[in-house]
């Protein structure tokens, strides 16, 4: 199985949901969808999202700048 890391190529602030969703083998629009969802009806907080962008690693390999 592969390691979980924040998404290089697929990410709107850190990569985090990217990266869940290439882990998961889902796409990251419906990843989006239940984190937004979460925090807004299920009381989960956003500082679960602050703090896996910091723990998670970034996804090793070329990143492109543009």
């Amino acid at each position: 199985m592969s390691k979980l890391y924040k998404s290089r190529t697929d990410r709107k602030i850190c990569g985090v949901c990217g990266g869940i969703a290439e882990y998961l083998g889902i796409d990251s629009t419906i990843v989006r969808l239940i984190t937004v969802l979460l925090v807004a009806f299920a009381g989960m907080s956003i500082w679960i999202y602050v703090i896996a962008a910091l723990l998670m690693s970034t996804a090793p390999g070329y990143y492109d700048y543009d």
